[in-house]
């Protein structure tokens, strides 16, 4: 089984903050796989996806911890699923990237992303795929920006990235981590 994890804060006030572009991600990857986020529990709401054309069933979690205790609903999911490290996925919004562009890696660093600091804390291990979803450089504080909702055009290369992000994770989940990092880091 698989675990897919999009980070985000809940609540009507967060919806489509570049903070939040892990929760976009999840809900256009769920419509691709006709799953919904029908169950909560873990701290999360989630959907279990058993879909023919996949290999394996598969979780969706949007952690509803908010985003600097997101750790504790990743670790409460897979451990009551018993989901190894090497099966989690994490997708999360990064200033380091280029607004429009995203980025997957099989492990590193917390790059000062809150979120994922605590998921690597409560999971012991850097060592977590993700997909890193670019939201640019703010010109103002980091905190105002992440939690501001993007302008018309940015929005549009925001939408673009979300929906590559998602198709990546798809072919995560039919063809592999290696095929999806060959064909989506451009």
């Amino acid at each position: 089984m698989k675990l897919i994890v999009g980070l985000g804060n809940p609540g009507k006030e967060y919806e489509h903050t570049r903070h939040n572009m892990g929760y976009d991600t999840l809900d256009k990857l769920a419509h691709i796989l006709s799953a919904d986020f029908d169950r909560s529990g873990f701290k999360g709401r989630y959907a279990l996806v058993r879909n023919p054309a996949l290999p394996e069933p598969a979780i969706l979690l949007k952690p509803e911890t908010f985003m600097n205790l997101s750790g504790e609903s990743v670790r409460a999911i897979s451990d009551y699923f018993k989901i190894p490290l090497e099966d989690i996925v994490v997708c999360y919004d990064d200033m380091a990237i280029e607004i429009g562009k995203i980025r997957l890696r099989p492990f590193g660093s917390h790059g000062s992303h809150n979120g994922m600091k605590n998921i690597i804390l409560h999971m012991g291990s850097e060592k977590i795929k993700r997909i890193r979803v670019g939201i640019g450089e703010p010109t103002h504080s980091g905190v105002d920006y992440v939690l501001g909702k993007p302008g018309k055009e940015e929005q549009e290369k925001i939408d673009e990235a979300t929906d590559f992000a998602a198709k990546a994770l798809r072919d995560y989940l039919l063809k592999g981590w290696d095929y999806a990092m060959n064909h989506y880091n451009v």
